[in-house]
Order: C-alpha cells, then sequence, then structure tokens
C-alpha cells in the first residue's frame, strides 16, 4: 500500500474570518496525480496554500502534509515543509533581472545549498527533465509562456519534493502548451512524485485521466460532476 502524504480530517479553511472550506477529508498518495477542480472562488487556492503552510489551518481533527502537523506547526518548522513541496505557480514568478540559470541557483542557495559543482549538475538535470537543457543563458522575457513554465516546473522539482502543488499551471498558456505542460507534469508521477493540479479546466480532466476531487459548496468533494460547468 502506497504511503499518504497528505492527509486533512474536518478541515476548515478561512480567508479573511470567512469560511472558504469547511469539512474536509482529504488524502493523497506517495506517487499518485489528483487534479483539483472548481469554479473561480471556490477555495482550490486556499487549500493549496494551506499544504505549505501559507494560509494558516484555524480548525480541524487532522491536518498532516508529508509528517508536520499544520494545526500546530511552529513558524520555525515552515522551511523545513516548503523544501519538501514543489510549487508551481501560474504568473511563474520568475526573477526577471537574471538567467534561467540564476534563477534556479537562487533557489538552491536559499534552501541550504552551498557547493558550486552539485549546484550547477543539479540545475543541468532538473532543465533536462523539463525539456529546457539548452535554454540556461536565456532571460525570461526571452523564452515563450510553456517555456517559462517549464522552467517554473524545473525550480519546483530542484530539492527533489515529494509533492507537487500546481496551481492552475495552463491558466495562462495556449491549449496546446497546456497540453504539453500538464503531460510533463503527469510524467513526474512515475519518478515517485505525488501531484495536486488545480484547474478549472474540465477538458483536461478528459484528455488527461486521473483523480479528480472537486470544490462546491464550501466542500471538498470526490469525483467530477459532468453537470457542473466550471468557469
Amino acid at each position: 500500500m502506497m504511503s499518504i502524504i497528505i492527509d486533512y480530517k474536518n478541515v476548515e479553511i478561512e480567508r479573511a474570518e470567512k469560511t472558504v472550506l469547511k469539512n474536509v477529508d482529504f488524502t493523497l498518495s506517495k506517487g499518485e496525480f489528483c487534479y483539483l477542480v472548481g469554479r473561480v472562488g471556490s477555495g482550490k487556492s486556499s487549500l493549496m496554500k494551506t499544504m505549505y503552510a501559507d494560509v494558516p489551518i484555524p480548525a480541524g481533527d487532522r491536518a498532516d502534509v508529508l509528517g508536520f502537523d499544520l494545526l500546530g506547526i511552529k513558524k520555525r518548522r515552515i522551511p523545513y515543509l516548503r523544501r519538501k513541496v514543489g510549487i508551481v505557480f501560474q504568473d511563474f514568478q520568475l526573477l526577471q533581472d537574471r538567467s534561467v540559470s540564476a534563477n534556479l541557483r537562487f533557489v538552491l542557495k536559499a534552501t541550504g545549498w552551498s557547493v558550486k559543482s552539485e549546484i550547477d549538475d543539479r540545475i543541468e538535470e532538473v532543465l533536462a527533465e523539463v525539456g529546457m537543457a539548452n535554454k540556461s543563458y536565456k532571460m525570461p522575457h526571452e523564452l515563450s509562456g510553456g517555456e517559462q513554465q517549464r522552467v517554473v516546473i524545473a525550480r519546483a522539482l530542484l530539492n527533489r519534493p515529494d509533492l507537487i502543488l500546481a496551481d492552475e499551471p495552463t491558466g495562462n498558456l495556449d491549449p496546446q502548451t497546456g497540453y504539453q505542460i500538464v503531460a510533463l507534469l503527469h510524467s513526474l508521477v512515475a519518478d515517485g512524485h505525488s501531484v495536486l493540479m488545480a484547474t478549472h479546466n474540465l477538458q483536461l480532466t478528459d484528455d488527461f485521466p486521473a483523480r479528480v476531487v472537486r470544490c462546491v459548496d464550501k466542500r471538498l468533494l470526490e469525483g467530477k460532476d459532468s453537470s457542473e460547468q466550471t468557469v
């Protein structure tokens, strides 16, 4: 049986003192791909942000991510949790004043890497993994949206995370490029990563089948409701 890396039981999530999701029961296993779907504003991003302690959890019976208890996590422990989580943002969040390799070097140094040869080797490895091996010298503005998103995925992989959280990773991409990015995310599962991907594009869940959970009416429900149209 695969080990569970996310275990939420009866969790409540609030933003600006308003309940966004309640009674959340959710588990994710090692090596699993799961879609998180729902309308804009339904709580997808808030749920994902709780998983790397960017949004605190005010109440719940259990909220465990990669062995970290998020109900009582101390501030000093949060960086250790985040080193085990790779985050892929919709809006890339690359540093515009430095090259692809310098963006990745910045993250490695910030997370404790210090040996130049090891840093260089790891940068080379992750860029090759996402099909960007020959673009390390480029500046972000010289890359297409799809290429920038591949760099973001490379950045998420740097510390060999057990969990990858992808929040609308195709939201700013054309359909064909978006499909390439989703295919890439699915391929990471074969390497032992677990992926939770938020999307409002239900077509992707048909074309790249995997488990689906959905945010609707402040609840997290298992499975896709084919009658529900997301926007």
